[in-house]
């Protein structure tokens, strides 16, 4: 064969050799998918983490909580209702306040998981803390408990942020299944916050979701775990930075089900008083509870400032004439009483004084 030729097949087998290589898929890795820039691009289905999530890398992770409590706030306890046929005290859905863990329509099954009993929040330089006490947190149920903290940082009864999570599963501090969503659009609570507004809102609740798990500018943002002292108690810590370092707040408490959504904020903006029922059997124009049904909330507490009472969705302000004796923090109040504690004074309020003018009825 001529040396001429023998050029030429060479070539040929060459290029069909690369012809062959470009059908063939790559067996070497393809370059890394772009990062997550905006979290609100994270779907909130499921409770994993985000997919193919890099390796988080903690530095600052709580301990203990401070030995001074900032505040503390009782809630009905609804576990006799059912047993003695009473009254339920603290729902009321215009004023955005609901005792309400149980199904919807009937009434007949009592959610004890979900029955917030005591709220307590802490604070040191870089910490708030919260307490969420239920009356049974380890009971089963057939759906998915998440619970909550929402702050507002303003003062003025709209909330700010709110750090949702499902339920722990450990007693050792965890970012697992927690998210922190901010109300940057400042649409919360519409035009009368905390009360039930006369038309719509139209917002889209707490929007932007800052935290997710780890992911986020600050991996330490939030943590929750169960307390090691208490099994019914689910312990919250979430960085003073983040919510920037606010030198007063107000703070309460959720537990609910899927209704426990920050896009639906605030819940009593978001259904007419006909569509979430009332769990008060003394209005019997709504009751029973209907669409809003299995969640419950705590009132407001005031941190860093002494409440006038009149601040959008506050505990009980102690008035001289009504606050009697102060009792020591951690006293048991009697039965049809709750504890209230602010800076570091503590009182047992009836019942019902977070009970609210009745809604008038709808025109039939």
């Amino acid at each position: 064969m001529k040396h001429g030729n023998i050029k030429t097949m060479l070539s040929l087998m060459v290029l069909g050799a690369a012809i062959l290589a470009c059908g063939i898929p790559s067996t070497e890795p393809g370059p890394a998918e772009a990062p997550i820039d905006d979290l609100q691009e994270i779907s909130d289905e499921g409770g994993g983490a985000p997919p193919d999530a890099p390796s988080i890398q903690h530095e600052v992770i709580p301990v203990d909580f401070p030995s001074s409590q900032s505040g503390q706030a009782g809630d009905f306890d609804s576990s006799k209702v059912l047993e003695n046929n009473s009254l339920i005290g603290g729902d009321r859905f215009t004023f955005n306040r609901f005792e309400r863990p149980f199904n919807a329509n009937t009434m007949d099954v009592y959610f004890s998981q979900l029955d917030i009993v005591n709220t307590q929040v802490y604070q040191d330089d870089t910490w708030v803390y919260g307490k969420l006490t239920l009356k049974e947190l380890g009971a089963s149920s057939s759906q998915n408990e998440k619970y909550a903290l929402e702050l507002d940082v303003t003062v003025n009864g709209k909330g700010d942020w709110f750090i949702l999570t499902n339920k722990p599963e450990s007693t050792e501090w965890t970012v697992t299944g927690v998210k922190v969503y901010q109300d940057a659009n400042r649409d919360v609570g519409g035009e009368l916050p905390a009360l039930t507004d006369k038309n719509p809102v139209q917002g889209d609740g707490f929007e932007t979701l800052i935290f997710d798990q780890g992911q986020g500018d600050d991996p330490d943002t939030a943590w929750v775990r169960i307390s090691p002292n208490d099994p019914n108690t689910i312990e919250f810590a979430v960085k003073k930075s983040v919510l920037g370092n606010p030198a007063k707040f107000m703070i309460n408490m959720w537990a609910g089900t899927s209704l426990l959504d920050p896009a639906l904020f605030d819940i009593n903006d978001r259904f007419t008083h006909e569509q979430a029922g009332a769990a008060d059997k003394g209005l019997e124009f709504f009751y029973p509870i209907k669409e809003v049904a299995e969640i419950d909330n705590s009132c407001r507490m005031a941190v860093g400032f002494q409440p006038t009472g009149n601040e959008a969705g506050i505990c009980p302000v102690p008035q001289k004439e009504q606050q009697g004796a102060p009792v020591p923090p951690g006293t048991s109040c009697p039965p049809g009483t709750f504890l209230f504690c602010n800076n570091g004074v503590c009182f047992c309020f009836p019942i019902f004084i977070i009970e609210f003018p009745t809604p008038i009825p709808p025109v039939p």
